[in-house]
């Protein structure tokens, strides 16, 4: 499981950090979370095959988070696509879709299997054979939805030296999903936890787009591998903040603190900045583990 950041932007162009977008990448699968403006260029950049592209989360619908969704799945039309698509987000966005694709009489040549957020609580929105799909709620101007992305445990691993030669192959399968086994003929019960040992541990990535400071979620993203979370400004702009919902950089290293997460990413500033100095600094004298968000960077999770 990994995180390639394409987008750290807020709502003002800026040279160098384009709107947000994030995509999450399995083996052979990816989930793009937010897709603003420009998104499938970084994917062109990044040499991304968008046919691997199953799952789209949409947070809100505020331009810098979905306005290149549209151009995406145009594109993913254009290509010939067929394997249906899941898309995530509030329920007035499947209404921009298809009037965007009435205006230009386009029909999708693949079924766009929509599933609706709502802000006011968390939710298990989408159980996949590898991962999990949650929402986090936030507080904006808006309906805005965070997404608490978990891989699955990997299956226990076999140790092959503990069992007889004449272990009955077709069983170990059920020993690496952690069953326990008797053999039909001698009936000696071989037991999972004897024979197996932990497979990969689940992986959890959360996803905090724009909101006030919120310690609601706290318990949500509790002991997440990695967070991205806004901090559109810095401690002096704590009114400003409060008055568009948005959060600070302090605000958002003081959930990183509470919610005791292994790392968490910041991004979205405000054009205004021309640097992510008094970001860092502000956020470090709160939590150890934040650092800011690298256009462009890969995190392994």
């Amino acid at each position: 499981m990994k995180l390639t950041v394409l987008g750290i932007g807020s709502a003002s162009p800026q040279v160098g950090k384009n709107p947000s977008a994030f995509l999450v990448s399995f083996n052979n699968e990816h989930v793009l979370v937010d897709c603003g403006e420009g998104t499938q260029h970084r994917l062109l950049e990044k040499s991304i095959k968008i046919s691997r592209l199953k799952t789209i989360c949409i947070s809100h619908l505020h331009g810098d988070h979905y306005f290149g969704l549209i151009g995406l799945l145009s594109s993913m039309n254009l290509s010939g696509r067929t394997e249906p698509m899941t898309l995530i987000g509030p329920e007035q966005l499947l209404d921009i879709l298809n009037i965007q694709f009435l205006a230009a009489n386009t029909s999708l040549g693949f079924e766009l299997n929509f599933i609706k957020t709502d802000n006011s609580k968390s939710e298990l929105l989408l159980e996949h054979k590898a991962f999990t799909i949650e929402t986090i709620p936030l507080i904006h101007r808006v309906p805005c939805t965070g997404f608490k992305i978990t891989e699955k445990a990997g299956r226990r691993h076999l140790i092959p030296e503990k069992l007889p030669k004449s272990f009955p192959v077709a069983f170990i399968n059920l020993l690496k999903d952690g069953k326990d086994v008797t053999d039909p003929l001698t009936q000696e019960v071989f037991k999972s936890l004897e024979y197996t040992k932990r497979g990969e541990p689940a992986k959890v990535f959360s996803y905090c787009s724009d909101t006030a400071y919120n310690p609601v979620i706290v318990p949500i993203i509790e002991g997440s591998d990695l967070v991205y979370h806004e901090a559109t400004f810095t401690k002096e702009l704590e009114d400003r903040a409060a008055k568009t919902q948005h959060s600070t950089a302090e605000q958002a290293a003081q959930i990183a603190k509470d919610a005791k997460v292994k790392k968490m990413i910041l991004g979205h500033l405000s054009s205004r900045y021309k640097t992510t100095d008094a970001h860092l600094e502000e956020a470090e004298k709160v939590s150890s583990n934040v650092e800011m968000a690298v256009q462009g960077a890969v995190y392994q999770i």
